[in-house]
């Protein structure tokens, strides 16, 4: 005997993402504004007096990738019921990448999802983490390895936040610009050699094109089956040496800027990139002061830890390497003594 439940159905998860100053966000019901002690410092005052709504709290939880725990989780959920928000509330991810990835896996969580909002505060979390719901935690075996896809009700970037922005943050944001131009857009590359992001309007622009690449790889793949693969170019290398430090060492986009050299190496190793290519992008990084290598203690511990990435299946790792400038390359054929002869090279290197 056969019972069917019949669920297909369209789902319009649509949103907009606006590029300005912040505006005015009117809710009838209430609102949670999750954020941390250094964005709220700087900028809460702002915030809050562009909301408009029945009641307001805030949820105040510690900065830094390490607290991305399903401990924090706990406490935000708790803050949540404290607040007596139901299921027409709306929750508000104001700060960095961890607090956009921390407060949707909260909002997908509470009373099974209700609606949320990002107003990303930092570069690397206006360029990448705010836009195509991928939320989630890190746990003692990697990064993200916990969470759920749950698309935001709007994005609102305004750079005008990035004006108290550190220069390590600031660097940071740029590896994930440069990490969408090689993969995907080979003309935003040669605009990004040209024109340096601390000059003029420089860094509205290239906020927009990074912004337009990634929404336009989400529309296509947005939970991640094949093309938004590619957008991890440099993170495969980067969650290994972030969980190696501790999430401590390195902020997320340096750990991505060493993971992309780490990956051009790999390229250049399988005839998918030229050596001249990856110094163009290794020069970039370095002019922003990326980290560029990483001190290798034990290879077979590295490169057993790719097996728990969540693009890797069984015993295959897929890797996302550069095909030139401009292309990308998703496979799972490489051999492991090739990659092993890779990271050999980073083998005690000055970090």
């Amino acid at each position: 005997m056969t019972v069917s439940i019949n669920l297909k159905r369209i789902v319009d998860d649509s949103y907009s993402i606006q590029i300005g100053p912040l505006p005015e966000i009117n809710f009838e019901g209430k609102v949670a504004v999750l954020t941390n002690p250094k964005v709220a410092g700087l900028h809460l005052h702002t915030l809050l007096s562009r909301i408009s709504a029945k009641e307001v709290y805030v949820i105040t939880i510690p900065d830094g990738e390490h607290y991305k725990t399903l401990e924090t989780i706990e406490f935000i959920l708790d803050r949540m019921f404290d607040h007596r928000l139901n299921r027409k509330s709306l929750l508000v991810a104001f700060g960095g990448g961890v607090i956009g990835d921390m407060g949707g896996f909260s909002a997908s969580l509470y009373n099974r999802g209700i609606d949320f909002i990002q107003i990303p505060t930092t570069l690397l979390s206006q360029v990448d983490a705010s836009v195509g719901g991928k939320t989630g935690i890190n746990n003692r075996y990697g990064k993200n390895l916990i969470g759920a896809f749950h698309q935001p009700r709007a994005v609102y970037i305004d750079p005008s936040f990035l004006k108290t922005l550190p220069s390590r943050e600031f660097g940071a944001g740029v590896a994930e610009i440069v990490k969408m131009a090689v993969t995907f857009n080979a003309p935003f590359f040669e605009w990004l050699e040209l024109h340096d992001l601390r000059e003029g309007d420089n860094l509205l622009v290239a906020i927009k094109k990074a912004v337009e690449t990634k929404a336009a790889v989400v529309e296509e793949d947005e939970k991640e089956q094949g093309l938004r693969a590619a957008l991890n170019y440099g993170h495969t290398f980067g969650h290994v040496i972030e969980n190696e430090t501790k999430y401590e060492t390195y902020l997320h986009g340096e750990s991505v800027a060493i993971g992309m050299v780490m990956a051009n190496e790999l390229a250049c190793e399988c005839g998918l990139m030229e050596r001249s290519e990856a110094e163009r992008v290794k020069a970039l990084l370095e002019r922003y002061e990326l980290p560029l290598s990483y001190p290798i203690t034990d290879i077979e511990k590295f490169y057993q830890a790719f097996f728990l990435d969540k693009k890797s299946a069984d015993s295959a790792i897929t890797f996302i390497l550069p095909r030139g400038i401009g292309g990308v390359e998703i496979t799972d054929k490489i051999e492991a003594d090739t990659v092993k002869k890779i990271l050999t090279m980073f083998k005690g290197a000055g970090a």
